[in-house]
């Protein structure tokens, strides 16, 4: 990943980058579009809740076989997936925290989940053969903006 998708205004906005993180894409992308365009505080809050088990991330693709949660449809709680995009947002707001801005008004204007470097690893079968057992990373990107 060579660097951010957007430009931005410096004096507005404050961005972070989480690179090679393990968890699943899939998953991850849909943690993503659920908290896009939210305050930082109440992004923050809906994580908390997905990973304390209290609020389901609806899935939209992907989704056979996936139970339906009441008021949401088909959806799980990847509870994983959310402690790692929190960790990347909170390093967004102490980046605008120290660059000067109101971090009561911030706004998520940008969060993406890419593809990352595949780790390569191995599963041993029987008679000494052996089945690839890759780990994906996710690289996450969030830039932050600040709302009159």
């Amino acid at each position: 990943m060579a660097g951010y998708t957007q430009y931005t205004d410096p004096e507005t906005t404050a961005r972070a980058i989480g690179k090679e993180i393990p968890i699943s894409p899939k998953k991850s992308r849909e943690v993503c579009r659920m908290v896009r365009g939210k305050r930082v505080d109440v992004a923050l809050r809906m994580l908390d809740e997905v990973a304390e088990l209290k609020r389901p991330v609806q899935f939209a693709r992907n989704n056979a076989g996936v139970a339906h949660k009441k008021g949401v449809g088909p959806g799980r709680y990847p509870e994983k997936c959310a402690k790692a995009i929190r960790q990347v947002i909170e390093s967004a707001r102490h980046n605008a925290e120290y660059k000067g801005l109101d971090t009561d008004n911030l706004r998520i204007k940008v969060i993406t989940a890419n593809l990352g470097r595949t780790t390569p690893g191995y599963m041993p079968r029987a008679y000494g053969r052996s089945t690839q057992w890759n780990q994906q990373t996710v690289n996450i990107e969030v830039i932050l903006e600040e709302v009159q």
